[in-house]
């Protein structure tokens, strides 16, 4: 194993659910980091055109001083990674995707589907979107989208992808066929907006502690929070774990609205400075919903940007207790210039600083390909795994008061009050081939859907466990697929399947909810925030 903590694969094994929401807004690009996007005032009509532009608004905007005449002949992804790693030139529909991706609503029909035996199965239904309304349920089996054949093909996934994305308003025909039905049969959905909370889970985990993930920042995010800590006040909620591993940032005005819910009046969040950025101040409001319950943020490797904004202020200004592995470390703002033809460029215009003044970006000195990379660097020297001896708790707790004592090392990201190493135990090569081959998936949809109700799920989540039973019928499920099976590898990874198998089942029935319910069952972080908030 790299740098990917168990969340991170089976998340990745459980997103290969694509998500089918329909994306397409074409109404403006998203500021990455906050600030207004600006609209080029002409349209580049060939590369060496656009490559000028560029260069004339890194003169203008760039965070240092940089001499561009040494960046004429250069190609324009060159020319941006002799900047720094996070400015990027982004191609019409990499720019649009990511506004989708963050503006959390969408224009589509809001389905999750997964290719099971070359059949297109839904596996997810947004609530009261288009599919809903038309009585597109769980567990659907689509055969056509329009005139096109969808299921039964072995069609790639760029043959199926965006065969829903279409204007609000606008209809596609779908044939699906129901569970236990005999026939299929047609109906037409319409397509409208989907809205999409940027909270991936809220629930609460014992009578007093909430838990809510967060996985990325989108436009809604401090709003989206809002209402779900309100809800699980209203369930007794006096203490709350909130979940920011893995997630990579987004909207700078998201990250200091979040950090807001958390705080007294009149508090330094964060500010940013650049060359051509005077420093500017952001502060809390005094209205958040949660400022005073005892809070833990969890944090990790991935943890990155607009998330670390979250991270930094909490921690700097003692208002909570930071769990887990030392964060990415970007702390580089980005201001989006977009281009006539639909293009991007993603700019580096300013350092952001925690309260007490930490620029808490990494370096990047040795090149664009060591700052790729350097998480594999952590992994392999130790310090993910708890093997390195400078990194390890950087508070010490006296009569109930956290005194914190960190490194002075300039290593970048935040580092955490409490150290939760790795585990990397049952993760070996046989196992990341079955992630890869998305054999669990593939063994949930097949069979264990049809062994555990919804009903079941639902109330036993807590207590029950994919058994030894299961696991034969795995073995059994393998051997159809002509799977080689490396038998000493398999049963050492035996605890891990299980335990993905078990989310996997429980976000089918149940939702992104239902999946961290069962997935934090097991996680350390998680344990060590309950402890930590006794």
């Amino acid at each position: 194993m790299k740098k990917n903590t168990r969340n991170n694969i089976l998340i990745a094994l459980s997103y290969s659910i694509i998500l089918i929401a329909g994306m397409f807004l074409g109404i403006k690009f998203i500021k990455d980091q906050g600030f207004g996007v600006k609209k080029s005032p002409q349209l580049a009509e060939n590369s060496d055109e656009k490559l000028n532009e560029i260069l004339h608004i890194i003169n203008g905007n760039y965070v240092d001083d940089i001499n561009t005449d040494s960046l004429q002949n250069l190609p324009i992804d060159s020319v941006l990674h002799q900047l720094d790693p996070h400015s990027v030139y982004l191609p019409p529909t990499d720019a649009q995707d990511m506004t989708d991706n963050l503006e959390g609503n969408f224009e589509g029909v809001g389905i999750e589907y997964y290719m099971l035996n070359d059949t297109m199965m839904v596996t997810g239904v947004v609530k009261d979107g288009p599919a809903y309304q038309a009585g597109i349920k769980l567990g659907d089996k689509i055969l056509s989208i329009d005139t096109a054949i969808v299921s039964g093909r072995n069609l790639p996934k760029d043959q199926l992808t965006g065969r829903f994305k279409g204007k609000s308003g606008t209809g596609v025909s779908v044939v699906l066929l129901h569970p236990g039905a005999s026939q299929s049969n047609r109906i037409m959905v319409t397509r409208g907006k989907v809205n999409i909370s940027s909270i991936d889970a809220a629930y609460m985990i014992n009578n007093e502690t909430g838990y809510v993930r967060i996985s990325k920042f989108g436009a809604n995010t401090d709003n989206d929070f809002a209402a779900a800590a309100n809800n699980l006040k209203a369930k007794g909620m006096k203490k709350l774990i909130l979940d920011l591993r893995d997630n990579g940032g987004g909207y700078f005005t998201a990250a200091t609205g979040l950090a807001d819910q958390f705080l007294g009046e009149n508090k330094l969040i964060v500010y940013t400075q650049g060359k051509h950025e005077p420093r500017t101040d952001y502060f809390s409001t005094g209205t958040g919903s949660f400022q005073n319950g005892k809070l833990a943020v969890l944090i990790n490797e991935n943890t990155a940007s607009a998330s670390e904004i979250v991270a930094g202020a909490i921690q700097d200004l003692g208002r909570g207790i930071i769990i887990g592995r030392r964060s990415f470390g970007k702390g580089l703002v980005q201001e989006q210039f977009a281009f006539g033809d639909g293009s991007a460029l993603n700019l580096t215009i300013a350092r952001y600083y925690t309260p007490s003044g930490r620029s808490i970006q990494k370096s990047y000195k040795k090149g664009y390909d060591a700052y790729k990379h350097e998480l594999d660097e952590r992994m392999m020297d130790g310090e993910l795994t708890g093997d390195r001896t400078s990194f390890q708790d950087s508070i010490e707790k006296t009569e109930g008061v956290i005194q914190h004592n960190r490194k002075v090392k300039p290593v970048g990201g935040i580092q955490p009050d409490v150290f939760v190493k790795l585990d990397t135990t049952g993760y070996n090569k046989f196992y990341t081939g079955l992630v890869n081959k998305k054999v669990l998936s593939d063994y949930v949809f097949n069979v264990l859907t049809n062994r555990y109700s919804a009903s079941f799920v639902e109330q036993n989540i807590n207590i029950f466990t994919i058994n030894d039973n299961d696991f034969k019928d795995f073995i059994g499920f393998l051997q159809r697929k002509n799977i080689t099976i490396d038998r000493f590898q398999l049963y050492n990874s035996k605890n891990v399947i299980l335990n993905d198998l078990k989310a996997l089942l429980c976000r089918y029935y149940l939702g992104d909810v239902g999946y961290y319910k069962a997935v934090n069952q097991n996680d350390n972080a998680v344990r060590q925030a309950l402890l930590n908030l006794q």
